[in-house]
């Protein structure tokens, strides 16, 4: 975790990973903001005590729901609700995201 009272650059952080990556940035009371460097799709999972949201920062993602697919490019935020089952993925070949969530969030493998 990145001490409080610092500044964070997210495209200094993100910049030349070629790999997955997650990285808790930031606390806000009981919330974390983590970077996310995605070259790669997540497994389908759910949050049964958080929702997760995502701001995409570089590139675009895909979040697969149960009946839908929602297309996020740069600049775009959107929300999952808690217990709603999802897997995400870039597109192309590298994404960057901020994710904010309940800090003891807990992730279900579906």
């Amino acid at each position: 975790m990145i001490p409080t009272l610092t500044v964070i650059s997210i495209a200094a952080t993100a910049q030349g990973t070629e790999v997955y990556k997650n990285v808790p940035l930031s606390l806000v009371n009981n919330h974390v903001v983590r970077l996310g460097v995605m070259t790669e799709p997540f497994y389908w999972h759910y949050h049964p005590n958080s929702d997760e949201t995502f701001l995409v920062t570089e590139g675009a993602i895909y979040i697969d729901l149960e009946n839908q697919t929602v297309e996020l490019a740069a600049g775009q935020l959107f929300t999952v609700p808690a217990n709603v089952k999802h897997c995400t993925r870039p597109k192309g070949n590298r994404s960057v995201n901020l994710t904010f969530e309940l800090a003891d969030m807990q992730t279900v493998k579906c």
